[in-house]
């Protein structure tokens, strides 16, 4: 007789039923996909503001007077250069240099620290950072007593600082703050997955409902929706952002991902740093790129690249742009046919579909 296990619901499911969300088994956990509409809820980030659910997301502490060395050891950015009240993006590398995860890092203080990891990865990632050596600090899953919220747009800002207990404007991008918003202490954080400007608000997830619907009941002048795991994906997809199991997995390094600034080589040793060594000085074969189709039809993951008739990559994400009003995509293409302009064959299911490469981001928001 097999057994499965039962699927997870965040704190805010009931709002999301009664949001009439569409619900659907994501990583283990029953997240809203939509609820207006996919492409409504992205428009309205790009122009207005979303809130998102995130709490699935998984939360590590590390802390101890090692914990700074431990982690300069397993992750490829340079903890060291974070002061207190700043995160960085980093990733967790195998010793081949290939991705088991990309994740947030925060400093909380001198001698302690805060993971965010991607949830379908949580239980793999912290079973492998208890494995490696971490003396003098403790490591600690914290993500059942943490909850997450993030809302994004250009009117977050206004939104979140009406409920603020201290100005969140005073953050920059990649910094963070201990504080209350509507009453409910939080760590507040500027940073998003969207690429748009906003807030990821850590609580305790008893606080969350109260914290969702007064967020909600304060962006409505603003035009806040809640927004859910369909537009996180077109959004981020359109900022040329990485999803683990897309863009990156066990087979891709940083620097074929177009990640090379996570990775500092002159800092010392780090699991992979070998590898990336010799790959930096050897050059990749392979490269991410971003490509636009040229003519009617949408590629998917899994759809294959063809250049003069020869198999040559594979598409790593597709979708048509909301706010491009077009398809588009990444994919990874040998070094000498990712240059922007490199006209490409994508094979839909046996239909031969036109596209191109170009420039990575495809959306950059004003500044």
């Amino acid at each position: 007789m097999t057994t499965t296990t039962p699927l997870r619901r965040t704190p805010l499911y009931d709002l999301h039923v009664a949001a009439g969300a569409k619900i659907v088994d994501f990583a283990g956990w029953q997240m809203p996909v939509q609820y207006a509409g996919l492409i409504e809820e992205h428009r309205a980030v790009r122009t207005a503001a979303g809130l998102f659910d995130v709490c699935h997301m998984g939360e590590v502490r590390v802390a101890g007077p090692g914990a700074e060395a431990f982690l300069q050891r397993l992750t490829p950015n340079d903890v060291a250069k974070l002061a207190i009240g700043r995160a960085h993006y980093s990733a967790l590398l195998t010793p081949e240099g290939t991705f088991i995860d990309d994740l947030l890092v925060y400093r909380l203080g001198a001698a302690e620290f805060m993971l965010v990891v991607n949830a379908a990865n949580a239980a793999g990632d912290l079973a492998w950072i208890l494995a490696q050596p971490h003396p003098d600090c403790e490591v600690t899953d914290l993500s059942d007593e943490t909850a997450l919220l993030a809302i994004q747009g250009p009117r977050a800002l206004a939104i979140v600082a009406s409920l603020a207990a201290s100005d969140p404007g005073a953050l920059k991008a990649y910094g963070f703050a201990h504080g209350e918003v509507a009453g409910v202490p939080a760590l507040i954080s500027r940073t998003g997955y969207t690429g748009e400007d906003g807030f990821e608000l850590y609580v305790a997830p008893a606080a969350a409902p109260g914290l969702w619907e007064r967020l909600m009941a304060a962006g409505k002048e603003h035009g806040l929706v809640p927004a859910g795991l369909g537009a996180r994906d077109t959004l981020r997809l359109e900022a040329g952002m990485a999803l683990y199991g897309h863009e990156i997995d066990r087979t891709i390094t940083p620097f074929e991902a177009g990640l090379d600034w996570v990775v500092k080589l002159d800092k010392g040793e780090f699991l992979g740093r070998e590898t990336l060594q010799r790959q930096k000085a050897e050059g990749i074969s392979r490269r991410l790129v971003g490509f636009e189709v040229s003519g009617r039809g949408i590629a998917r993951q899994g759809h294959l690249f063809r250049h003069d008739g020869a198999e040559v990559g594979a598409v790593t994400s597709g979708t048509f742009s909301p706010t491009l009003e077009r398809a588009l995509g990444m994919g990874y293409l040998p070094v000498g046919l990712a240059a922007p302009g490199t006209e490409i064959v994508i094979d839909v299911r046996g239909r031969e579909l036109p596209a191109r490469v170009v420039p990575l981001p495809f959306y950059r928001r004003a500044r």
